[in-house]
């Protein structure tokens, strides 16, 4: 994990991950600290194949533009970029295209490989590693999507509760990690509140990770039922 934090966290960075599937490594979203993150493991920027992006808030893709100017201009080479395909406009002409366009660049794919994949719809993502992007519900107006991986781990991009998919999830198709982003405080109005969570049965609770919590995070140690906290920095390995 790159980070574990919500938006605004300042001690556990953005909710950004790094997978490694037989050698290769790609980023789950790009925020703002995530450069920093991988600055701080000492991670060569080389050895990042691309991202994936769930959403596009600046926690998730503000460190997009950082990683492309440095990957074409210093390294030679286009980050591979996977992402829905009803993002794409909205991501280059209301997020990157501000700072990135000039009389070479005027379009997404000047800066990366895009792969735009269709949600709801199984892709290989890598040999052996097939995905699913599918619409979770968060900003009302705005898509954003959870991704499902082998069929057997899910990670929620932000999203309000949705109990009914969880039990799905697990109980019907047989899922076995659950990576759950949680709200510690306060109403989950467009977040998923640790509240919440509690109510899921022990056989859910008892495989999911909490992530995308705020610094407050200190107060609710062990007062997260069967769930425990993913820690920023930290490896985690999953059979999948």
């Amino acid at each position: 994990m790159l980070g574990t934090g919500s938006a605004f966290s300042k001690r556990y960075l953005n909710n950004n991950a790094m997978i490694e599937w037989k050698g290769t490594k790609w980023l789950i979203d790009c925020g703002n600290t995530a450069p920093l993150a991988l600055h701080a493991l000492n991670e060569p920027l080389e050895s990042i194949e691309g991202v994936l992006v769930t959403h596009l808030h600046a926690d998730h893709v503000g460190g997009l533009e950082e990683i492309a100017f440095r990957m074409n201009i210093f390294i030679g080479r286009k980050p591979k970029l996977i992402i829905a395909e009803d993002l794409v406009e909205t991501l280059w002409e209301n997020g990157l295209k501000a700072g990135m366009e000039d009389s070479e660049h005027t379009q997404l794919e000047d800066y990366f490989e895009v792969r735009a994949v269709k949600p709801e719809q199984t892709f290989e993502w890598l040999p052996g590693l097939v995905a699913e992007l599918i619409q979770t519900k968060h900003i009302p107006g705005k898509k954003s999507y959870s991704l499902k991986l082998n069929r057997s781990l899910f990670y929620s991009a932000d999203m309000t509760f949705h109990p009914e998919l969880l039990k799905r999830l697990v109980h019907d198709e047989g899922y076995q990690y659950i990576l759950h982003e949680c709200q510690l405080t306060g109403e989950g109005a467009v977040h998923t509140t640790l509240e919440e969570l509690l109510t899921l049965p022990e056989s859910i609770q008892r495989i999911t990770m909490l992530m995308h919590y705020g610094d407050e995070r200190e107060q609710f140690e062990g007062k997260t039922g069967m769930m425990t906290f993913m820690n920023k920095h930290e490896l985690y390995t999953f059979d999948i």
